[in-house]
Order: C-alpha cells, then structure tokens, then sequence
C-alpha cells in the first residue's frame, strides 16, 4: 500500500526585493535535499522593481497581492497545495537539507515548528539574540526564524491576523504555543543584519523589545503599529 509522502509549500511574502528574492531562492533550490518542494509561491505586495522578474527566471510562481505581510502570506497559504507551510522571509537564509529537516519533524509528528537563527554578522551582541532562538519559548520566537505548519493547522488557526501590520508572525506563534508542541530544529537560518547595521543595534533590539512588551500588556494592532512607525521606520 502506497503511503503519502507530504509535500511543501514554500511561501515568501515580497515587497521591492529584487536582490534578496534572488538569494533566497538560489539557496533553496541549493540547499533543498528531496524532491517533495511542491512548489515555491511570491507573494508580491506590488513592486516596483525587478521583484517579480526575478522571482520568475528563478523558478518561483508570483501571486499579486495587497500590501501586507500577514495578508501577503495568508493568501500564499490560501493558494499553496502542499501539506505542510513553510513560511521565509526574503532576507533569512535556509539551512543545508532544511526541507528533509521539516519533513522529518512531520514524520514525528510535530506539526509546527522553526529554525534556530544566526545572524550574517561577528556582532557578539547579535550573536547573542541568536544563541536566544534555541531556547522554546515564545519570547524567543519570531518571523526570521523561519515557520513550518501543517495546512491543516494553520487553517484551524485561521491563519495570521491582518489587523497587525507588524508582529504579526508573534501573535500567530503565540496562539500556536497554546495548541500544540512547537519544535525548534538544531539548524539555523541565517538572516540578514541589515536593518541592526542601519539603525544601530542595541537601539533597535531595545525598541523590538518595547514592542513585545506592549503587546503583552494589551496594546492592539495599531498602537504597536503607530510605535513601530515613529522609533523603527522613521
């Protein structure tokens, strides 16, 4: 009797990336040790660059959508056909044999779970935030460690909220700790420390802090927004 071997869905939400779109998706296809990727979907937000050739000519299908990152990927989600999400930021790296790593979780049953992280820098203060992903916490979690979730439990979930702008990946991952056992695999994505480089890194750890604090003490979805506009975009 034939069993079904799962397959994955790959989903990276896009925004005018036409650099990191191509290094993202040259080390998936470099790093990816079976043939059970079903496909890899861009969920582009309306570039105005070279995003979505590149995307195409490196071997991605692009789905246009609206602004927004939890909007951008719950419509990947919504057109993905595999049985397992694998959710990856533009600027974060996967790990040699990431998708036999994810397949192999499934295999044990876990149905959702992320990366360790590194960052692509010597910074011992950035080195430090990474040693912290290891740790199975939900403080310790967030969207460049990478995610992967059964289709089946992420429509249970009802997918990530669109009302947050930002922090959406922590207020999914939080409803998914109370559900079910969240695997951490030993091997590390590896995300870009651009935005630390620019903005200063102690300042803007501080101020990704200030935001996780407000949010546990019930700031909604534009109040985290409108502290993220004035101490992180501006």
């Amino acid at each position: 009797m034939s069993t079904h071997q799962p397959t994955i869905s790959i989903i990276i939400p896009v925004l005018n990336e036409e650099k990191y779109i191509k290094d993202v998706l040259f080390a998936i296809s470099n790093k990816s040790g079976t043939d059970r990727i079903k496909e890899i979907l861009v969920v582009d937000g309306g570039s105005t660059d070279l995003t979505v050739t590149n995307a195409q000519k490196y071997g991605a299908t692009v789905i246009n959508s609206d602004k927004g990152r939890a909007a951008q990927m719950n419509l990947g989600a919504a057109n993905a056909t595999g049985d397992v999400l694998y959710f990856i930021h533009v600027d974060t790296l996967p790990p040699k044999d990431f998708d036999g790593a994810i397949l192999n979780e499934i295999d044990q049953g876990f149905e959702v779970g992320c990366f360790q992280m590194q960052f692509n820098s010597n910074s011992p203060f950035l080195k430090f935030f990474g040693w912290c992903t290891r740790i199975n916490h939900q403080i310790c979690r967030g969207g460049d460690q990478s995610l992967f979730i059964t289709s089946k439990l992420f429509q249970q979930l009802k997918g990530f909220n669109e009302s947050y702008v930002i922090y959406e990946d922590n207020e999914f991952i939080r409803r998914v700790y109370k559900l079910k056992p969240f695997k951490i695999i030993s091997s590390a994505v590896t995300t870009s420390a651009r935005r630390y480089e620019e903005r200063g890194m102690v300042k803007l750890q501080y101020h990704f802090g200030m935001i996780h604090l407000k949010y546990y003490l019930g700031a909604n979805p534009i109040e985290l927004y409108q502290y993220y506009l004035k101490y992180i975009a501006a």
